[in-house]
């Protein structure tokens, strides 16, 4: 382990990798999907149910539509010439807000509370159905 406060030779990137936001969707729609298959039981859910998918769909769509907007007018010297692999990403730093940090502790910061939401709302809802069909 280095004793450098500044890891030299490791490239520094501006912003997440795709696969970072293609799991952080994917962490999204399992929670919408799992609302809808454990929860929707009676007529006065589906409404609420309905408008946060709606809430979630606007979510992921909103960034990415703004995405496709800033590669399509990008300046030719902006950004990296091609794209990093995921393994390249994750060993280099991330540019946040002037400061550096690691890209694998900036994908773990991202992830966590989708992945805890989404895999707890899992949990309680399989426990939820658990327990009506006993008290049946």
């Amino acid at each position: 382990m280095s004793r450098e406060l500044i890891a030299h030779n490791r490239p520094v990137f501006g912003q997440l990798h795709p696969r970072i936001w293609g799991t952080a969707a994917g962490l999204i729609a399992w929670f919408a999907l799992m609302a809808w298959i454990l929860f929707d039981r009676s007529s006065d859910v589906t409404l609420s149910l309905m408008f946060v998918t709606v809430l979630f769909a606007v979510a992921i769509a909103l960034p990415w539509t703004l995405s496709l907007v800033w590669k399509k007018f990008q300046m030719p010297h902006e950004g990296h010439p091609t794209p990093a692999s995921f393994h390249d990403w994750t060993d280099g730093d991330l540019a946040v807000w002037g400061a550096r940090l690691r890209a694998r502790d900036a994908a773990i910061d991202v992830l966590l509370p989708l992945a805890a939401v989404s895999l707890g709302l899992t949990a309680i809802g399989i426990v939820f159905v658990i327990v009506r069909a006993f008290a049946a």
